[in-house]
């Protein structure tokens, strides 16, 4: 019969143990939660101005950076017929409180400058008659529509008319013997109008392409999703937010 002494069992639950010991010892430690997605925040696409239409064609500009328009480079005739097409542009359009002077003042500008204004209608009728020979009206009229067109601009409205009703302020004491100097000086007030427009307009545009290069564009965010996951080293795929607008 096989007697196990006090001092066997001890050996044999120290061997039991340092064996249990090493079997833990040898599992290898767990993984790492994996790092949560990164979130990519897409900002609005830029827009246009006032807004404007995404596609508006913009006039060119010159080597001095001034843009074509239908109010440079005329005759001083031209320049006082221009500024009252303004002024009635502003009449039939600009209906805001704020604007409601414009009516008033543009009747008074009529009866104050009737005379000259006649005579300055004549003029433009000789320089086109110069131009283009017995058939003069026909372009004419056409340049007047550009004219009409050029002011009654959408997304320059409001600040057309704000502009506008400053000089027909002015122009309350401005006597008939002065109304070319006056033209000469109030139309470029007008026409900045739509020089900065359209100043903000190409930034629109440059805006919009580096945005379009960043993010892609908004109907394929997948791709957006590719650039972003590749930026950081090929991580998991981050998670893309685009903020509805």
């Amino acid at each position: 019969m096989l007697r196990v002494t006090r001092n066997g069992l001890a050996a044999v639950g120290a061997l039991t143990l340092a064996t249990l010991l090493a079997a833990c010892g040898a599992k290898a430690p767990p993984p790492p939660p994996p790092p949560p997605p990164v979130v990519v925040v897409v900002p609005p696409a830029p827009m246009p101005p006032n807004g404007a239409s995404p596609n508006l064609a913009v006039p060119p500009a010159d080597a001095m950076g001034l843009r074509y328009s239908v109010n440079r480079n005329i005759t001083p005739a031209q320049t006082v017929w221009n500024l009252r097409s303004a002024y009635n542009v502003a009449a039939l359009n600009c209906h805001a409180p704020q604007h409601a002077d414009i009516l008033v003042n543009y009747r008074e500008f009529l009866k104050t400058h009737a005379k000259p204004l006649t005579s300055y209608n004549a003029k433009v009728d000789a320089e086109f008659k110069k131009k283009y020979g017995a058939r003069f009206v026909a372009p004419r009229e056409k340049y007047m529509t550009e004219v009409y067109n050029h002011f009654a601009l959408p997304p320059t409205m409001s600040d057309f008319c704000t502009a506008v009703l400053a000089v027909s302020r002015d122009a309350k004491t401005v006597p008939a013997k002065d109304l070319e100097a006056f033209a000469a000086r109030s139309l470029p007030s007008v026409e900045v109008v739509f020089d900065d427009f359209y100043r903000r307009y190409d930034k629109y545009r440059v805006d919009l392409a580096a945005w379009q290069a960043q993010y892609g564009t908004r109907v394929a965010p997948a791709a957006t999703t590719g650039s972003a996951a590749a930026i950081n080293g090929g991580s998991a795929a981050p998670t893309v937010v685009l903020p509805a607008n």
